[in-house]
């Protein structure tokens, strides 16, 4: 089923197409509103990873974990999530705005009609009726409604970006929140595990302590060990609870559903080779947030150009037919009507005119650097997303190799325990040292896993343009 917020943004490759600096109305003197250059030197090549062609399509990176319920709860969240809706709603309006200012480019045309009966005793039988039309046009020579439009079109391509951006973002925050929860999931389990070990220790020490083997210290140690693990237990159920909560948030529905999903314990997902991926200028085209900004940019330089075409005269166009006679028979025997141009001209408004160009300009230097910041903000995310991907992953295997040898001294620590050949502290030592590498191998495992999500956020996965019915344009066609 598909629900008012997908339908909404199936529309919105519409407001994406071609490059913003290209905006032109066929038919009508639409302004070309190029923004500035934005003064940043985007380098040719990553300073932290090595340049070579993409190794893989970042549009629906989720798929790439191979994790069935992860991919279930992201796909879920791009259909329903409410701001998401909310979002697609704002495009809709900033669509409906577009069409209302290029209504400006043509004649607005009225009616009107009267019918009158005297009731006096000399009254004629048949009504006086009436019938008129009237018409003007505001003549577009100083380019008002053409910079009206432009700053329209940015407005729609903006929205249309956000809209794009937030879908980003949210597949982004379910992907990564899956894995938190996978991750809680199993250290869940290995709290779980460590006490059943624990609880046989102690029972073991009593037995030690009952046979004058040992002193109590052993068991009271043992105690505060299994306290110390059941302590954990809670606080990650916990932890696991608000987390599929706050997916279940995202994916537009109450909570219970995703708990059950994410509550046993499974694997957390393995994260593709990234060989390579595209160079920074590219990554820029890619991210919504960028264009977005760019958009954002070109709207507010159009309405500079709205704000002193108030400065200049206007110029209209205008008419007026009409006819009136008693009763229908003779109403168009006679028409009247007449035809007269009017200009206007600014001459005093103390200084509010100019008040309003200063307010414009400075209004594109503030998005000017929103979009200034956009692009060095997408470099710092690609840039720290490529170093965390990489040393998480050697964080795994340096992990990989810590929980086998605290494995391997966990079970030599508790059978010279059982065999009394060694004291309780080696066998507290060594649990402990087991559950803290199990904990961080699951830990790094997570950290590897959010990381690609991260990276492939920053390279401007998360959304694309086969989300929607039409081609992306070049920019040369409107």
């Amino acid at each position: 089923m598909m629900t008012s917020a997908s339908v909404s943004r199936k529309h919105a490759l519409a407001v994406l197409a071609g490059p913003i600096g290209s905006l032109t109305l066929a038919g009508c003197a639409t302004p070309v509103i190029a923004p500035p250059d934005a003064g940043i030197a985007v380098p040719a090549t990553w300073a932290e990873t090595e340049q070579a062609p993409a190794s893989l399509d970042v549009a629906r990176y989720w798929r790439l974990l191979d994790d069935p319920v992860l991919t279930q709860l992201v796909e879920a969240a791009l259909a329903n999530n409410l701001d998401l809706a909310q979002s697609a709603a704002r495009l809709d309006q900033a669509r409906a705005q577009l069409a209302g200012t290029r209504a400006g480019y043509l004649p607005q045309v009225s009616g009107s009609g009267r019918a009158q009966q005297d009731l006096l005793d000399n009254a004629a039988d048949d009504p006086l009726i009436s019938l008129g039309a009237d018409a003007s046009w505001e003549l577009d020579l100083f380019g008002r409604i053409g910079a009206n439009v432009a700053a329209s079109q940015a407005d729609l391509a903006a929205a249309g970006y956000s809209l794009a951006d937030l879908q980003r973002v949210i597949a982004g925050q379910v992907a990564l929140a899956t894995i938190s929860a996978r991750a809680t999931a199993q250290q869940l389990a290995t709290a779980r595990d460590t006490l059943n070990y624990q609880d046989e220790n102690l029972q073991i020490a009593r037995w030690r302590v009952q046979a004058g083997l040992v002193s109590s210290l052993d068991v009271e140690q043992a105690r505060g060990q299994r306290a110390q693990t059941a302590a954990t237990i809670p606080l990650l159920e916990s932890n696991l609870a608000s987390t599929a909560n706050a997916i279940s948030t995202l994916i537009g529905e109450p909570p219970g559903r995703v708990l059950r999903l994410l509550e046993a314990p499974a694997a957390i997902p393995t994260p593709p080779a990234v060989a390579g991926f595209e160079a920074p200028a590219e990554v820029l085209r890619r991210r919504p947030d960028v264009r977005g900004a760019e958009a954002s940019l070109v709207a507010s330089m159009a309405r500079i150009d709205v704000a002193r075409a108030q400065l200049l005269p206007a110029i209209q166009l205008g008419g007026t037919v009409g006819t009136s006679s008693l009763g229908l028979g003779n109403l168009f025997d006679v028409i009247t009507g007449g035809v007269f141009g009017s200009i206007s001209q600014l001459i005093f408004d103390g200084g509010r005119t100019r008040a309003q160009i200063d307010s414009a300009r400075a209004a594109a230097q503030g998005s000017l650097a929103a979009w200034r910041q956009s692009i060095l903000g997408a470099l710092e995310d690609v840039e720290s997303a490529a170093v965390d991907l990489d040393r998480s992953g050697q964080r795994v295997d340096i992990y990989a190799e810590a929980l086998d040898a605290a494995n391997n001294s966990a079970i030599l620590a508790r059978s010279q325990y059982q065999a009394g050949l060694s004291d309780f502290q080696n066998l507290l030592t060594s649990e402990n040292q087991l559950l803290s590498a199990r904990n961080a191998q699951v830990g790094a495992e997570a950290d590897r896993a959010s990381a690609f999500v991260r990276l492939t956020q920053a390279l401007g996965g998360g959304w694309s343009p086969a989300d929607y019915p039409l081609p992306i344009s070049d920019g040369t066609e409107q």
